[in-house]
């Protein structure tokens, strides 16, 4: 039986919503071990100049504790 915890992350980029998740997990398996998924909670842009200049996603990333 195994044992899971789910932690909350943001992450952003100048490009797309897709570019900032790809960035976010990438940064969640660095750090997490056995990182078994994510969904993103919420998107976010920010707006400069009437431009969008940020796309921020809050992730909530799943990973199986060990023993």
């Amino acid at each position: 039986m195994s044992v899971a915890r789910v932690t909350e992350i943001i992450a952003s980029s100048k490009t797309s919503f897709e570019d900032a998740i790809q960035k976010g997990v990438a940064r969640a398996v660095k750090t997490l071990k056995n990182v078994e998924g994510a969904w993103v909670k919420e998107q976010k842009i920010v707006v400069e100049n009437g431009k969008i200049s940020e796309y921020r996603v809050d992730l909530k990333v799943t990973f199986i504790l060990t023993e």
